[in-house]
């Protein structure tokens, strides 16, 4: 009788945890800590990278961001307390290149863009997963808030457990060869409470250490000034004018509005709340209008990943549900495909303040499976 084939580990891998190599991914926060200790304990053979994403000597001087000088501390900490070895690699040109440069030139374009989403895609999935693979990892494990379940088709991607912590819009442009590679120990948690209780179970000195809140190399939440800084000049005076063509104002330029904004658009006095419906970057114009122009029904998307089982473009319509903005839950929606990675969504419901350079995010109906998603543009 043939043998029985090696049972499969907690990773899903065949052979035992001490002959699994898993690179973790470690920004210093609480979410990756706790990743690579449990799997530490676990038994396998650990190995910690942290990237160096930016000007190490402003990073120190940063508190509560993603990948800053503390947090590269914090993780090497972590990999001593457990015991495994941990690397620093300086990523700083390529996220330069594949993340920054693009926001600023996005923002100048009068688009929102998500950087997170692009830093995922371009550098820590693609860059730091070939390197995990030159490490001979069998597999590398990150601390993000999704799920990554075995279908009759492979590797499928899942929202997490934890509504409230479910970062799937980050993620949507993960695809099926790194998803084959990745790993999300900490997506079936019922909460953030729970990561924490296992930080203190590991004695792990991070475990009260609060949650990045802004982009890493936006100090402050200040985005126009970050880009005036990257590009000189930028932030050109014009005029804020009123959907039905009446100058109300000047502002001192275009980055420093975004879709939907309400606040601080220094036009007091008017009979009516008045919103930022449009940008036209060539008028250096800030166009306003009533809420319900920012009502939107239907979104070009391109750049597309998709994740389900048939091609996108084997059927007419897929009736899904969608996110347009991280913070709003999925919506009734139909997809309309034009080619493999370009389509026209259409909302059952129309979502207000829909911007260009945010992402549209797929989502099964009747189950936790993410289908993907793309980038939402102007449509010309």
């Amino acid at each position: 009788m043939p043998l029985d084939p090696s049972p499969l580990n907690s990773l899903g891998l065949p052979k035992p945890p001490s002959e699994t190599r898993v690179v973790v991914a470690m920004s210093g926060g609480v979410d990756s800590s706790v990743v690579a200790a449990m799997l530490k304990e676990e038994g396998y053979d650990v190995v910690g990278v942290t990237l160096q994403l930016y000007d190490h000597g402003a990073a120190l001087a940063k508190k509560g961001a993603c990948c800053a000088g503390i947090d590269i501390h914090d993780a090497r900490r972590v990999a001593e307390e457990m015991g495994f070895p941990h690397y620093v690699l300086d990523y700083e040109n390529i996220f330069q290149e594949a993340v920054i440069e693009e926001f600023a030139d996005s923002y100048l374009g009068g688009a929102t863009p998500v950087p997170c989403i692009r830093c995922n895609e371009r550098v820590k999935f693609k860059d730091l997963l070939e390197t995990a693979k030159d490490l001979d990892a069998d597999c590398m494990a990150t601390g993000h808030y999704i799920q990554r379940k075995i279908g009759p088709n492979g590797a499928e991607l899942h929202s997490a457990t934890d509504s409230n912590r479910d970062q799937s819009y980050f993620l949507f442009s993960t695809t099926p060869e790194q998803l084959d590679f990745l790993r999300f120990p900490l997506g079936h948690l019922p909460s953030k409470e729970a990561t924490r209780e296992l930080a203190a179970k590991y004695g792990l000195a991070v475990a009260d250490k609060p949650d990045s809140q802004d982009i890493c190399f936006v100090p402050d939440g200040n985005y126009a000034g970050v880009i005036e800084k990257l590009r000189p000049g930028s932030a050109e005076p014009g005029e804020i004018v009123h959907a039905d063509g009446r100058v109300l104002g000047q502002h001192n330029g275009v980055i420093h509005y975004t879709i939907g904004q309400r606040r601080g658009l220094g036009i007091g006095g008017l009979s009516e709340p008045l919103y930022v419906v449009r940008l036209d970057v060539d008028k250096k114009e800030v166009v306003v209008g009533p809420k319900e122009m920012l009502a939107t029904r239907t979104i070009p998307v391109r750049e597309i990943n998709w994740l389900g089982d048939k091609p996108l473009t084997s059927q007419r319509e897929w009736h899904v549900a969608v996110k347009v903005r991280s913070t709003r839950p999925p919506r009734e929606a139909i997809i309309r495909p034009i080619s493999d990675t370009e389509a026209e969504v259409e909302l059952i419901t129309p979502e207000e303040g829909v911007s260009p350079g945010q992402a549209c995010v797929f989502y099964d109906p009747d189950s936790s499976r993410i289908f993907g998603g793309g980038w939402i543009w102007r449509g010309y």
